[in-house]
């Protein structure tokens, strides 16, 4: 039986000094999504059982694009965030590496084909 100190055992266990900043950010991405939602789905909802002509009407203006842009780009981040910490949490050795370049090469892919939908609608 080996004896291990409290030391010995924490070691390599310690803080990334990342852990601060992934607070901050997700604190405040999910203070601007509550402002910034409620906005989106009031104005997605009011496209719903219109025509696509009048879909593309309402979101080639500038403010519901940039809503839209802008609920892209933070609610994925956010996403991506708080998938990233829950796969650390539950996950060991490769399968937790496999499983983060996933979550974020999707989260980037859905982004990017989103932007680029919306830059096709707008223009």
């Amino acid at each position: 039986m080996r004896y291990l100190t409290d030391r010995k055992r924490a070691e390599g266990r310690g803080a990334a000094h990342a852990g601060t900043e992934h607070h901050w950010y997700m604190q405040v991405s999910s203070v601007g999504l509550a402002f910034i939602v409620p906005a989106f789905i009031f104005m997605f909802g009011s496209l719903l059982g219109s025509s696509y002509e009048e879909a593309i009407a309402v979101l080639s203006r500038p403010f519901p694009a940039i809503l839209t842009g802008l609920v892209l780009v933070f609610g994925l981040g956010h996403f991506r965030k708080g998938a990233q910490m829950m796969i650390e949490d539950y996950t060991k050795k490769s399968a937790r590496k496999v499983l983060i370049i996933l979550v974020i090469t999707m989260t980037y892919g859905l982004t990017a084909a989103g932007l680029f939908a919306l830059a096709k609608i707008a223009l």
